[in-house]
């Protein structure tokens, strides 16, 4: 085990290596949030980020409290990979982009089971089904560049000759709706977990986690069918989300912000848009709070971006990368936001983590074509 698994207090690790760059205000929201009481331990993971309040890219413990504001209003968001029938010796881009059309509207409950017959359809909760979201959201077609696991490989069905696809997205305003009423009625707080305050979030937390995962399925099997291709999940997980744990014999709960749990299988670690993608296997993850990163990590906050990229780069250029695969997003702001240089380098972040004997890499996937939004802003 390397250096990279830091101590920066009693109840606090940091995964993080010295060539890793991180923001110092990261650093100090995670210490303040480690002050909450009945915050037990908190592990950041190496995409570790500020937030509003609270850090990106952290796992917290907690034997009594249930604090949703660490949530954050996207619960349930995360990622999910399919293996494709779209095969790469036919593939032509233009193509490709000219299938996959607009999804940017949501689907009717119709469409919605005509895509996916056993749907457990939510009706009271139809945010916006079937899209991708705003923000750090996309999905992407990708190549597979280069397996570290052959064997392992073969079993999940990935297939060099064909497309991959990656989705990220959430409970698509849902969560955002619990989140606003719970911090009008309790502010910041945090809640005793078996009390009825407690009990009521995590009702509604569940039932967001539960829209978010159909959410993933539905955009998958619609960018499918508009491809005209099958295809099979092979990973899906989430990153903002609370669950029951037991650590070091003591039983409470795990808040998750920005961070994979490595508890649930294989996990898909993206990095922008012009970087790669990584399918990893959690080994000893007890050390980070049995999470992961679950991404590259911003670098610039999103208000910066414009300022700092316009006279350099105009949106159109933004909408090609060095891969050659291109970005479909007609919101020339969202553009800047999510322009690669915002963005750690994925390489370091996953370099963090298998110092520190967290994770074995299994698979790399380089971008084809991101998915982030059609119709443009008005």
């Amino acid at each position: 085990m390397g250096n990279s698994i830091q101590p920066l207090a009693d109840n606090i690790t940091l995964i993080a290596t010295p060539e890793l760059w991180l923001e110092g205000e990261a650093i100090q929201q995670l210490q303040t949030t480690a002050t909450l009481p009945n915050i037990k331990l908190v592990a950041g993971m190496p995409d570790l980020h500020p937030g509003r309040g609270y850090p990106v890219g952290a796992a917290f413990f907690t034997t009594q409290y249930l604090y949703p504001a660490l949530i954050g209003g996207d619960i349930g968001c995360g990622m999910s990979l399919w293996q494709t029938t779209v095969k790469i010796h036919a593939m032509n881009q233009a193509k490709l982009i000219k299938r996959l059309g607009n999804i940017d509207q949501p689907l009717s409950e119709a469409e919605c089971i005509s895509l996916w017959p056993d749907i457990r359809p939510l009706a009271e909760h139809m945010y916006a089904s079937g899209t991708i979201g705003g923000g750090n959201h996309f999905a992407e077609l990708q190549m597979l560049e280069t397996i570290y696991a052959p064997e392992t490989a073969r079993q999940i069905g990935l297939n060099r000759q064909h497309l991959q696809l990656m989705v990220h997205s959430g409970s698509r305003g849902l969560g955002g709706v619990i989140l606003d009423k719970h911090i009008r009625q309790y502010g910041h707080q945090g809640l005793v977990a078996d009390g009825t305050a407690g009990s009521t979030y995590l009702m509604q937390h569940n039932q967001a986690l539960d829209y978010a995962q159909q959410n993933r399925e539905l955009i998958g099997r619609r960018i499918l069918a508009n491809l005209r291709a099958q295809g099979q999940k092979l990973v899906d997980i989430s990153h903002n989300f609370i669950e029951p744990v037991t650590i070091n014999g003591e039983s409470g709960w795990l808040h998750r912000k920005g961070a994979a749990a490595a508890t649930k299988g294989l996990v898909i670690i993206p990095g922008s848009r012009a970087d790669f993608s990584y399918l990893v296997q959690p080994l000893d993850t007890v050390s980070a709070l049995y999470s992961l990163a679950h991404g590259a990590g911003r670098k610039w906050q999103r208000s910066a971006c414009k300022g700092r990229l316009a006279g350099y780069y105009t949106a159109e250029q933004l909408t090609r990368t060095v891969h050659g695969s291109r970005v479909i997003c007609c919101d020339r702001e969202l553009l800047y936001e999510e322009a690669p240089q915002a963005y750690k380098s994925i390489d370091s972040v996953i370099a963090a983590m298998v110092q520190a004997d967290l994770i074995r890499p299994i698979a790399r996937f380089k971008p084809v074509i991101t998915y982030k939004v059609q119709t443009e802003k008005k």
